[in-house]
């Protein structure tokens, strides 16, 4: 494979923010919106891949709680080409894919003020959602505004960079 100019990366970078927010506005969850749109531009994620990772969405099956579904859409997507592989469990913990992964979300906490969903909700609007309350999911979709897709879009923009710089 050629390696691509620095012109050629950026643009994946910038193709890649844009189709992610189309897909988060569109579609919604985010981990499975990073995963597709890395999938379509660089290759190494199977649609099985993008279905497990559904319930990923909201801080984990909507609760909150956990990592929000764009950071941990990024860590799987990063991971497809740095984690360990099955028939290496054995040998050893696979330190360069946690190096990978918390420079990524050091970024991501740095940009959005938290990890998990319930940072993100608050930083977003000054409050959190149970997003199992079918009012609640309402007013946290219109409060938001864009800024779970912007959030989604950048992090799919920073793993295309980082994919890229590997190749």
């Amino acid at each position: 494979m050629s390696k691509r100019s620095e012109a050629e990366k950026q643009a994946l970078a910038e193709e890649a923010y844009q189709r992610a927010l189309d897909y988060e506005l569109e579609f919604g969850c985010c981990p499975q919106c990073v995963l597709s749109v890395v999938q379509e531009l660089l290759g190494g994620v199977s649609d099985e891949l993008i279905k497990a990772s559904h319930g990923l969405s909201g801080g984990g099956a909507l609760e909150g709680k956990g990592a929000c579904g764009a950071l941990t859409g990024g860590l799987i997507a990063l991971s497809t080409r740095t984690g360990r592989e099955r028939d290496k469990l054995d040998k050893g913990r696979g330190m360069k894919n946690f190096q990978v992964g918390r420079k990524l979300a050091e970024r991501f906490e740095k940009e959005f003020g938290g990890f998990t969903c319930e940072d993100l909700q608050k930083a977003f609007t000054g409050r959190t959602y149970d997003m199992w309350k079918p009012q609640e999911y309402a007013a946290f979709s219109e409060n938001r505004g864009p800024k779970c897709a912007i959030a989604t879009a950048a992090v799919t923009r920073w793993v295309v960079e980082e994919l890229l710089e590997a190749e």
